[in-house]
């Protein structure tokens, strides 16, 4: 125990050297490097970053605890956490938040509906979606369908919205039956009503669903039960920063991938640093996302982050034929405004 102490410790310093060294919080300067960057005639300025508050995106927290942005040179003067991707598709819009870890739903959606010229350059997971349920009250994925029944989910168009209704087509449940029973939060708070014991079902990402099981919730049925190989989140750049800076664009990339294939060998470790990371940021990012007001209430514990892992599949790869089912199921909902080729938002140069 006292060994774990001193290695949540290490990463937590380390932490503070990569906000530090980069700028969080206060702005900062592109270091020169052995990386790609080194060479460069021009210094490319701070980058910003946004990325969710969740389990998807462990391969930038192990990144950044590792210290491998800094060996690429690459800086920022924002590293932002948003509860759901709705709120990191909001951040999009803002003009320092060039980067971004997200889920491929909103993602699409910002593309789609917000007219943001963006390019994902790489997916980072598969999956990573779940519905946990009291098992009192909730059997089988039938009776989403019984009267009284309460569900929680998070709002229409969500990537678990995506799932939920992926789950109404497999199961061949009555679509406004189920609907009717939903209630509409974001993770943190449907995790506060888990504890409270308000709703019999919830569906959420990664980890708030595996977090529910410390209530003594199960679950039911993971993402890749009703969509299998489901893109979860990419990592997508603003086309100003791929047109203008391409080498940051290849070394986020290189970073990313780095990370990822680190994850698979070390989930142990990585479960530990992705605990750490999300106490730090539900602390840190409270004034961007009201939602962290209810996140701060919990422990991320590095055993239940350890589950939480094996339930997402981490890789750099992306499937076009996937990313377009995506958009035209996303179209067959009436949640964008009109279905496009996968690939005008895909530019896959730098990935594997």
């Amino acid at each position: 125990m006292a060994s774990q102490h001193r290695q949540v410790k290490e990463f937590l310093m380390t932490r503070r050297r990569f906000i530090r060294n980069t700028g969080f919080m206060l702005g900062g300067t592109v270091l020169a490097s052995s990386g790609l960057l080194a060479g460069c005639s021009k210094t490319p300025k701070p980058i910003g970053m946004a990325v969710e508050f969740n389990a998807h995106a462990t391969s930038t927290y192990v990144a950044a605890a590792k210290g491998w942005y800094e060996d690429e040179g690459l800086s920022f003067n924002a590293y932002d956490s948003y509860v759901t991707g709705v709120a990191l598709a909001t951040a999009l819009a803002r003009g320092d938040i060039e980067v971004a870890y997200m889920c491929l739903v909103p993602a699409i959606t910002v593309f789609a509906n917000g007219g943001i010229p963006l390019k994902i350059i790489g997916g980072t997971h598969k999956q990573g979606y779940g519905l946990a349920v009291n098992p009192e009250k909730i059997q089988s994925v039938a009776d989403l369908e019984r009267s009284g029944v309460s569900i929680a989910s998070v709002r229409e168009g969500g990537a678990v919205d995506i799932v939920l209704n992926k789950t109404i087509d497999v199961h061949h449940l009555d679509r406004a039956k189920v609907l009717a029973n939903v209630t509409r939060m974001n993770p943190p708070k449907a995790l506060m009503n888990v504890k409270a014991g308000n709703v019999d079902a919830v569906f959420l990402p990664e980890q708030w669903c595996t977090m529910a099981e410390e209530y003594g919730y199960q679950m039911l049925l993971e993402s890749k039960d009703v969509w299998p190989e489901l893109q979860g989140s990419v990592l997508l750049v603003k086309q100003n920063l791929l047109e203008e800076n391409p080498q940051v664009v290849e070394a986020l990339a290189r970073t990313d991938a780095r990370a990822l294939d680190w994850i698979g060998d070390n989930k142990d470790e990585a479960a530990t640093i992705l605990s750490s990371s999300l106490q730090n940021a539900s602390e840190l990012n409270i004034s961007l996302d009201p939602a962290f007001e209810t996140a701060t209430g919990f422990e991320y514990a590095p055993a239940v982050m350890r589950r939480s892992i094996d339930r997402i599949e981490f890789s750099n790869s992306i499937d076009t034929a996937i990313v377009q089912d995506v958009i035209d199921y996303m179209n067959t909902l009436g949640y964008i405004t009109g279905s496009f080729p996968a690939e005008d938002m895909l530019d896959l140069r730098y990935s594997a």
